[in-house]
């Protein structure tokens, strides 16, 4: 029986070397798991950046959809102002060039010209590039042509964005 126990003991002695080995084999490994949690913290980083980067683009799109809205209701707004005032606007008094200047008030349609581009001016509106042009199509069908012009740069990623235009055609 002495030599049974003997055994165990070198046995349970070996076990414990062993173990001893490992715990200090992780010292080879140490920081790894600092290393897991930097990558993770970059890759979540970059994430990050990236919905930043598309909130910024759907907000710059957001504002150029809302100015061409503008354009289009300042466009019917004109033409508003001209079917009242009907007789002059098939006679030709709202026809102007693309201009950007309003023109001094005088008359009723210079009066309502004046106001619509101020109004497209305004800097909460379209902004002080915005420019206008009315033009008779077919005098005899009462055809009008409507346009509006902006600077759009705030919805283009540069310096010097080509104008925006937007061309409205009704019947009066």
């Amino acid at each position: 029986m002495p030599v049974t126990i003997l055994v165990q003991k070198n046995m349970a002695a070996g076990a414990a070397r062993r173990h001893r080995g490992r715990r200090s084999a992780p010292g080879a490994v140490r920081g790894a798991g600092l290393i897991e949690v930097l990558v993770a913290v970059l890759v979540m980083a970059i994430g990050l950046l990236g919905i930043a980067a598309m909130q910024a683009t759907a907000l710059r799109n957001s504002q150029s959809s809302a100015e061409q809205s503008m354009a289009v209701v300042y466009s019917y707004s004109i033409m508003d102002a001209m079917r009242a005032n009907r007789d002059v606007a098939t006679a030709g008094g709202y026809t102007m060039g693309m201009t950007c200047a309003p023109p001094a008030a005088g008359t009723l349609a210079q009066t309502d010209q004046r106001e619509w581009l101020s109004a497209m001016q305004q800097p909460r509106s379209l902004g002080p590039s915005a420019c206008g042009q009315i033009e008779m199509v077919d005098a005899g069908n009462q055809i009008v042509r409507i346009t509006v012009r902006w600077d759009d740069r705030r919805a283009e990623e540069q310096a010097a964005a080509t104008p925006k235009t937007i061309s409205t055609t009704t019947r009066l």
